[in-house]
């Protein structure tokens, strides 16, 4: 049975999310703060987590980097705070969605469906093709591993499904809604700003080693595509 961690230190919402969890067949693991959280997460595997950002001890913000970390287990982060900051900076930190309260039990549940029916898929089909290389750079779908000259580079799951997508695509324009169908599923209720916010994170991490010959490159007023030198 799936495990999915509950983490709010509002009883009140986490026995709502734990009813909803357990309908839809998931085993639901409750933390009430973010060193309890931890500690739960590095007791046995999860699915998935649906993480509070104010949460006592540790807030969600720094439960979130720590797990990303060592793991890209999807993380959902759950918070009262809407304002367009504390949603990307959900997002810069690893989050791979973000729902603000209140919030409707069904929608996190959808959400949760969407994330974990992509992975599903993504499991599905990794035995017809496990590695992607282009000049310096290769990315290992089976092993979630990015290598640039050598240097392996930290993506978390979302990171290395949008550059798997891009790359398997070379020179071919994305459009913003493009990949949030494609990587958030159409049922995905955020704004096409997601997609913006994952594309700097990836960029900013693949510019940590050099790579004259190929980029994430932004098609003005279309989208984003990866674009390699050796094409033109």
């Amino acid at each position: 049975m799936k495990k999915i961690l509950i983490v709010d230190d509002h009883l009140q919402i986490t026995e709502v999310l734990k009813e909803y969890v357990q309908k839809e067949g998931f085993h639901p693991i409750i933390a009430v703060d973010g060193a309890q959280a931890l500690e739960k997460f590095y007791e046995q595997p999860v699915e998935l987590i649906l993480l509070d950002v104010m949460i006592p001890k540790m807030d969600g913000f720094a439960v979130c980097k720590k797990i990303r970390e060592t793991s890209s287990v999807p993380i959902i982060m759950v918070t009262a705070k809407g304002e367009d900051y504390h949603r990307i900076m959900g997002l810069d930190i690893g989050a791979d969605d973000y729902i603000v309260k209140p919030f409707s039990p069904s929608e996190v549940m959808a959400r949760i469906r969407a994330i974990l029916r992509r992975i599903e898929q993504t499991d599905e089909n990794k035995h017809s093709m496990k590695q992607l290389n282009y000049d310096n750079l290769t990315v290992y779908l089976e092993e979630k591993r990015v290598v640039i000259n050598q240097h392996e580079i930290i993506l978390t799951k979302r990171e290395l499904e949008l550059l798997w997508l891009l790359l398997s695509n070379k020179e071919k324009v994305f459009s913003r809604d493009n990949l949030l169908d494609s990587l958030w599923g159409f049922d995905y209720y955020g704004d096409a700003r997601t997609v913006d916010t994952h594309i700097k994170r990836l960029r900013a991490k693949l510019d940590e080693v050099n790579h004259s010959n190929w980029e994430i490159a932004t098609v003005w007023g279309q989208g984003y595509k990866f674009e390699g030198r050796h094409e033109k």
